[in-house]
C-alpha cells in the first residue's frame, strides 16, 4: 500500500471528490473505470461522518443479503418505496438507487478489502407498509483489521463509542451486549467472541474494527490500495467554471489557495449542515443548539454554498436524520441513545409532564413529531426519558453506563439527571407539573400492565420489537414501572446529520432551480437532497444512497469525454 502525497498544488485530475465518508465510494468507483482521481477533506481526519456512525447501509437486493438467505428483492424493496416515498421527491431518484444499488456493493467489494453481513431481523423502519421488511435489508461491515492502513490509521476519524476493552462491536452485537443482564446465554458467547477477536488480533498485531469505523477504515484502504491521494486539511473555497459547466475548484490549505482541475467532473460529498447553526434555526428550528449534532464537525454546509454560487438549487433544507440523545454536558456532546427508548420500564414526557410519541419509534419519524409540535405553536420543551431501578439494572444506558452502574455525577450536577423516590418527587426535581406527572405515571402503568399501548402504539411495530426485551411478554416494549428509585435524563433533538441539500438526478448531476443539470457537478450523501424524501426507510439508508450515488456519479463522468 503506498501513502499519497497530502501537500495541496495546483493539478488537474479527472475527478474530484470533496470529502472522504462516502466520497470514497466515488473515487473508488472513478479510479476502477480508469480515472485520476483526487480526495480533498476539511479536517485532519477521513472517514466523515460515515466513521461516526453504527456503519450500516441499507441497499436492497445486494449480494449479501442473497448469500445470507435474506429472500429481499429490488422489487419488493420497490414496492416499499414506491409506498413510502412515492412522488414526494422525482422517482427517478429512489428508482436509480434500487437498480444500481446491488453493483454499487460489488464495486465495494471488488475495490476494497471488506466483506459485508446482513442485519438480519433488524426490521425496515416502516414494515408495515407494503413491501416492507420485518426481517430487514440492513447489511454492515465485518470487523475490518485496521492495521493494514498502516501509517494512514491516524487519519482515521474516530468513532463516537468506544468499547472498555479492545473489541469489535457490530450492530448486531450491539443489541443482545444491551441485554446481557437479561438474556446471557444469548449474549455472553457472542460478546466472548469478540473479546477474543479483539485481543487476539493485538496480539497479532491486528485492529479490529466494526461499525461505522469499519466501513470508514475499509473505504479509506480501498482508496490508499488504488493510490488515491487524499488531501486533509484542504477546504473547499469556490467551485471554477467556464460557461455553464464546472471545471474544478479552488482549495485552500494552512491559508495557502490553489487550483484543482476536473477534466470529468467535481463531485460535492462534504456533508450537510449540521454544524451550521444559522442555517438550522432559519430553515429547521431555533430551538436547535449549537453543538446538538453528532455528524462530523466539518460539516458546516461548504458544499452546498459552492453549488448555489454555480446556480444549484435546494430542497428538504428543513429535514435531518433527528437521533434523540441524552443532552450534552457544558462543553460536551449528547450521548447517543438507540435501544433505550424502546426499552420496557421507561417512558417519555414533554415539559408539560405528558407522554408525547411512541418512544420505540424510528428516529427520524420521533424529531418530525417534535417539531410539528413546534410549529404548531405547541412545542415539547424539555423532553425526559423516565425509567425505573429495574430498567437501570437491567440495560446499557447511553453506550456506556453498564447495568447496575449509577448515572454519572456529572449528569446529576448539570441537572441532566434526577433521582427520587417517588413520581412527584421525580417531578419536582425535573420542573414538571407533579400531579400531571403522576397521571401520566399512572396511565402508562395501566397501558403497560395490558400489553397493549393505547395512546401511541407502543410495540405495535416489528422495529419497535426489534430493540425490546424479548424477556418480556406480551410486549417486549412495555412493562409497568416499579415504585421506588425512579430516574430522569433529559434528552435532546439532535441528530446524525442534515439530509437537505442540492438537488441531483438520477446519476447524481446536481441540477439547477429549473431541473437542468450542471455539467462537470455532483451531489452525493449529505451534501445532496435526501433521495427518500422526508423518510428514512431503514437503518443506514444515510450511508446506502451516499455509497450508490457516489458509484453513479464516477459511472456517468468517465461516461464523458475528457475535456
Amino acid at each position: 500500500m503506498t501513502t499519497p502525497a497530502s501537500t495541496a498544488h495546483d493539478t488537474t485530475v479527472d475527478l474530484l471528490v470533496v470529502g472522504s465518508g462516502t466520497g470514497l465510494a466515488a473515487a473508488l468507483g472513478g479510479r476502477e473505470a480508469g480515472l485520476s482521481v483526487l480526495v480533498v477533506e476539511k479536517t485532519s481526519h477521513v472517514g466523515g461522518s460515515t466513521a461516526r456512525s453504527g456503519g450500516a447501509f441499507w441497499i436492497p437486493g445486494n449480494s449479501a443479503l442473497r448469500a445470507a438467505g435474506s429472500g429481499d428483492s429490488v422489487e419488493s424493496a420497490a414496492e416499499y418505496l414506491f409506498d413510502l416515498v412515492g412522488d414526494s421527491v422525482p422517482q427517478e431518484r429512489w428508482r436509480a438507487f434500487l437498480e444500481h444499488g446491488p453493483a454499487a456493493v460489488e464495486m465495494l467489494l471488488r475495490t476494497t478489502p471488506m466483506r459485508f453481513s446482513w442485519a438480519e431481523g433488524y426490521s425496515d423502519y416502516h414494515p408495515e407498509r407494503p413491501g416492507g421488511s420485518a426481517a430487514g435489508r440492513s447489511c454492515e461491515c465485518r470487523p475490518f483489521d485496521a492495521s493494514v492502513l498502516k501509517s494512514e490509521r491516524r487519519r482515521l476519524r474516530p468513532g463516537v463509542l468506544s468499547a472498555p476493552v479492545p473489541m469489535p462491536v457490530t450492530g448486531a452485537d450491539y443489541r443482545w451486549m444491551n441485554l446481557v443482564a437479561r438474556v446471557p446465554r444469548r449474549a455472553v458467547p457472542r460478546i466472548a467472541r469478540r473479546v477474543v477477536q479483539g485481543l487476539g488480533g493485538l496480539l497479532l498485531r491486528r485492529e479490529y474494527l466494526a461499525g461505522g469505523q469499519a466501513l470508514a477504515a475499509g473505504l479509506f484502504a480501498g482508496v490508499l490500495r488504488a493510490g488515491v491521494p487524499v488531501w486533509t486539511e484542504t477546504a473547499l473555497v469556490r467551485l471554477t467554471t467556464v460557461g455553464d459547466r464546472v471545471t474544478g475548484a479552488v482549495l485552500r490549505q494552512g491559508g495557502r489557495e490553489v487550483t484543482v482541475t476536473a477534466r470529468r467532473g467535481v463531485v460535492l460529498a462534504a456533508g450537510g449542515f449540521d454544524h451550521r447553526a444559522d442555517w438550522r434555526h432559519h430553515h429547521q428550528s431555533p430551538a436547535l443548539e449549537a453543538g446538538w449534532s453528532l455528524g462530523a464537525v466539518g460539516n458546516t454546509g461548504d458544499a452546498i454554498s459552492a453549488a448555489q454560487e454555480v446556480g444549484a438549487g435546494t430542497a428538504l433544507m428543513d429535514q435531518a436524520w433527528w437521533f434523540p440523545a441524552v443532552a450534552p454536558l457544558p462543553g460536551g456532546s449528547p450521548q447517543v441513545l438507540l435501544a433505550e427508548r424502546s426499552l420496557p420500564g421507561s417512558f417519555m414526557v414533554d415539559s408539560t409532564g405528558r407522554r408525547f410519541v411512541n418512544e420505540a419509534t424510528d428516529y427520524m419519524s420521533f424529531g418530525q413529531r417534535v417539531l410539528a409540535r413546534e410549529k404548531a405553536g405547541d412545542p415539547v420543551g424539555a423532553m425526559w426519558l423516565v425509567f425505573d431501578q429495574r430498567y437501570r439494572n437491567s440495560y446499557v444506558f447511553a453506550g456506556t453506563v453498564f447495568p447496575r452502574m449509577p448515572l454519572p455525577r456529572a449528569w446529576y450536577d448539570a441537572g441532566i439527571a434526577h433521582r427520587a423516590t417517588t413520581p412527584s418527587d421525580l417531578a419536582r426535581a425535573a420542573g414538571l407539573p407533579p400531579e400531571q406527572f403522576a397521571a401520566t405515571f399512572r396511565r402508562f402503568s395501566e397501558l403497560a400492565g395490558s400489553g397493549v399501548d393505547h395512546d401511541f402504539g407502543r410495540g405495535r411495530s416489528a422495529y419497535d420489537r426489534y430493540y425490546g426485551d424479548p424477556t418480556v411478554t406480551p410486549n417486549p416494549n412495555l412493562r409497568p414501572l416499579d415504585l421506588g428509585p425512579l430516574h430522569g435524563v433529559r434528552v435532546v433533538l439532535s441528530d446524525l446529520g442534515t439530509c437537505g441539500g442540492i438537488t441531483a438526478d438520477g446519476s447524481a448531476r446536481a441540477l439547477r432551480q429549473d431541473g437542468t443539470p450542471i455539467d462537470g457537478l455532483y451531489a452525493i450523501g449529505n451534501a445532496a437532497a435526501n433521495a427518500f424524501g422526508a423518510t428514512y426507510p431503514g437503518a443506514g439508508a444515510t450511508i446506502g444512497q451516499g455509497l450508490v450515488f457516489g458509484h453513479l456519479a464516477a459511472r456517468h463522468a468517465a461516461s464523458l469525454p475528457s475535456r
